[in-house]
């Protein structure tokens, strides 16, 4: 256990991170109230900085999505052509790969985080001033890279939040990614009402991240887990764990679920369950909304019933909702299928990352970044397999296919020993 000394109060912390930066932050001299409540009000402050951190990751990607017309407009790309540059973007993502776990573990996740939210977010600047194809491509190319070290981070900056807390809280940090989503949804609506171009846009976005960065940067912990203090040259392909990899297998069967979702959900809406007009985004929006909601109750549901038992219930949640959109393809039977499945895939990607993080052999930047590769490729894989399978039958028959993958999650869920 790691030992805090302040003035004349002493304790034992939590197993992950140590306190001893508190003695600088709240010296003796200016604490009025009793040390307990002081380290309560501290910690809910670390809490907000982690979840702003995460907003502002989220925020990013949705502000760049929101844009994608303008500038498929401006640049007068084709459909075929916008696909193909729409991929640069898991390319670089996949390129930092191989290192960002290394990277956050040998320099912190702390000053990863602060640098690569501020790096990632000027990237939309680069986006904004592209006025050819290339240049465009290398902009999405340097976006998805530097995602990639936030998202490893962030991430591992929201386990060791956890790791101060006695009570779930890390379904919140993702729920708040999702939020950011529809934040940055509407403030492109909104630049849109007002004639704003991509670039202005894109530089009111770095402005407000910029903002949160200056406000919040303080209390992102310096903390390395015991791992990272123990063996910060941790090679997965010299010494393989295979817990990890199944780990990553039922994030990538959630995430796979989730990436159909995003890219085929507003299709099946309108070619199989001929939704009217504007409702064929009703089966996106569901979604959204419900995984959202359930990834702020993901907490209160671990806490109550544990883990185990959340991930098991979420497979099948999740295969339920896809085999009730296939045997009822009716506008609201469907719309309560997304939901369900909204509401599934929620759970699986922040307790996963929880456990990963969490690892007794591994340092926690290297296990996401372990998890997030084979998961990732799930989102990849995912809605491709959906086109291949719907082109040689039908796109319901696509969806019965991925249903399996939820109960695939419930299957390894319940067989893995790392789970109470």
């Amino acid at each position: 256990m790691f030992y805090l000394s302040l003035g004349q109060q002493s304790f034992d912390t939590m197993p992950l991170i140590d306190y001893s930066f508190l003695s600088k932050i709240l010296p003796e001299a200016k604490i009025k109230s009793s040390f307990k409540k002081t380290k309560k009000s501290y910690l809910n402050r670390v809490r907000i900085a982690t979840s702003l951190f995460f907003f502002g990751m989220g925020f990013c990607f949705s502000t760049w999505a929101s844009r994608i017309p303008d500038i498929k407009s401006t640049l007068n790309m084709s459909e075929a052509l916008l696909g193909s540059l729409l991929f640069v973007l898991p390319i670089g993502q996949l390129a930092a790969m191989p290192f960002s776990g290394k990277v956050v573990t040998q320099y912190g996740s702390r000053i990863i985080s602060i640098l690569g939210l501020l790096v990632y977010t000027f990237c939309l600047i680069l986006l904004g001033l592209a006025t050819t194809i290339w240049q465009l491509a290398i902009g999405l190319f340097l976006f998805g890279f530097f995602s990639n070290f936030c998202n490893i981070a962030i991430n591992t900056q929201g386990v060791y939040t956890q790791q101060l807390f006695d009570k779930p809280i890390i379904g919140s940090f993702h729920g708040t990614w999702s939020l950011a989503g529809f934040f940055g949804a509407l403030v492109g609506l909104l630049m849109l009402t007002f004639g704003l171009s991509p670039l202005i846009h894109f530089a009111l976005a770095f402005v407000l991240v910029l903002l949160i960065i200056l406000f919040n940067y303080k209390f992102i912990l310096n903390a390395k887990s015991k791992q990272e203090e123990k063996d910060s040259s941790y090679s997965f392909f010299k010494n393989p764990d295979l817990t990890l990899i199944w780990l990553g297998i039922i994030c990538f069967c959630g995430m796979a679920s989730e990436g159909i979702m995003f890219d085929w959900s507003g299709v099946y809406f309108k070619e199989i369950v001929k939704a009217p007009g504007a409702l064929v985004i009703l089966g996106y929006t569901s979604f959204m909304v419900s995984m959202a909601i359930g990834r702020f109750l993901s907490d209160i549901l671990v806490h109550k019933y544990k883990a185990k038992r959340v991930l098991i219930v979420s497979g099948i949640v999740i295969s339920t909702g896809l085999y009730l959109a296939v045997l009822f393809p009716y506008l609201i039977s469907c719309t309560i299928a997304f939901m369900l499945v909204g509401f599934g895939v929620s759970n699986v990607i922040p307790i996963i990352f929880n456990t990963a993080g969490n690892h007794e052999k591994v340092p926690t930047g290297i296990a996401l970044t372990i998890i997030t590769s084979i998961s990732f490729l799930g989102f990849l894989i995912g809605p491709p397999l959906i086109g291949f399978i719907a082109e040689l039958t039908n796109l319901k028959y696509s969806f019965a296919v991925i249903g399996i993958f939820g109960l695939l999650i419930s299957l390894l869920v319940s067989r893995l020993k790392i789970f109470k």
